[in-house]
């Protein structure tokens, strides 16, 4: 267990921490930081690993059920506990987006690109993963959050200007269809997949740097108790009920076990939702993570 801390959460953090000091000596505009992110760098990555990744129907199928099994019982459970608890509305859809949106890309990636030692396939269930997530994220986790204020036709809408969908859509379709996109944009794209874990997770950084917790901390020990320990545990009974083993197991298992996603601060500043709740809670989660996501990296050796 120590080794996989050492080897595979050690140097996540190494980038996060970057973050934190240089924001400290830099003061970065996090609004932008989130806008590339949204506009720009999340949409190249997506783009380029769902053209290259080799799908397979019945991973895919695979895939997609555990993820939907998964997002519906959590929906449930943090519904049912943003009403016994009280939470008001705007409170409510943050609570509920650090539940369903978990970190499976700028987190979620490098850990499994280190367990799984650059293994293609194993790489390929957290691309998908990672593309439903981002779908998630940016149609239901908006809506949501623009909801609050009663404007659904304007949350709708909303989602069809964001990049990230038309990328999903570019990506994959021109993967089925075998098409051979140009060198002068492959080139570029790549470079712009390539910058995303280190952009993001210093961009996670220089949140962290700026957070203060102040208030609303039961919301957050609520939605670390979902998270982090909640979300393997339904996690492992679903591979179970669906009897997936080996590499696609222990694939599913890590990646649902990562923090909240920075998206979900992202989003929740984008449009002014408890932007300082879920950036606490986005901060507590990733801090905590580095034991419980090493636990689980250990648990899935032995499991599966």
């Amino acid at each position: 267990m120590i080794g996989v801390f050492i080897d595979i959460i050690v140097p996540v953090f190494i980038l996060i921490g970057l973050g934190v000091v240089l924001h400290r000596i830099f003061q970065f505009d996090l609004y932008t930081l989130a806008k590339v992110n949204i506009y720009f760098i999340v949409p190249g990555f997506i783009f380029i690993k769902l053209y290259e990744t080799a799908f397979s129907l019945a991973l895919f199928l695979s895939v997609l059920s555990f993820f939907s099994i998964q997002i519906l019982l959590l929906y449930g459970i943090s519904s049912l506990v943003s009403r016994l608890f009280g939470y008001s509305r705007s409170v409510r859809a943050s609570f509920t987006n650090s539940i369903l949106f978990y970190n499976s890309g700028n987190y979620g990636v490098p850990v499994n690109d280190l367990v799984f030692k650059h293994d293609p396939f194993a790489m390929s269930i957290q691309v998908i993963i990672l593309t439903f997530q981002n779908i998630l994220t940016f149609s239901w986790g908006i809506f949501a959050l623009k909801t609050v204020e009663g404007n659904k036709l304007s949350a709708v809408l909303g989602y069809f200007k964001m990049p990230v969908l038309y990328a999903m859509v570019f990506g994959i379709g021109l993967n089925l269809l075998n098409v051979d996109v140009p060198n002068f944009v492959l080139i570029p794209a790549n470079y712009i997949a390539d910058a995303m874990v280190a952009l993001a997770l210093v961009t996670l950084g220089a949140q962290v740097a700026q957070l203060r917790f102040a208030r609303n901390l039961s919301v957050v020990y609520v939605s670390l108790i979902l998270r982090l320990l909640l979300g393997p545990a339904i996690g492992i009974g679903i591979i179970y009920s669906l009897g997936i083993d080996g590499v696609t197991a222990q694939a599913l298992l890590i990646s649902s076990a990562m923090p909240t996603a920075v998206n979900s601060a992202i989003i929740a500043q984008e449009y002014e939702n408890e932007p300082e709740l879920s950036a606490q809670i986005v901060l507590a989660s990733t801090v905590f993570s580095m034991v419980t996501v090493t636990i689980v990296i250990s648990l899935s050796r032995m499991l599966f």
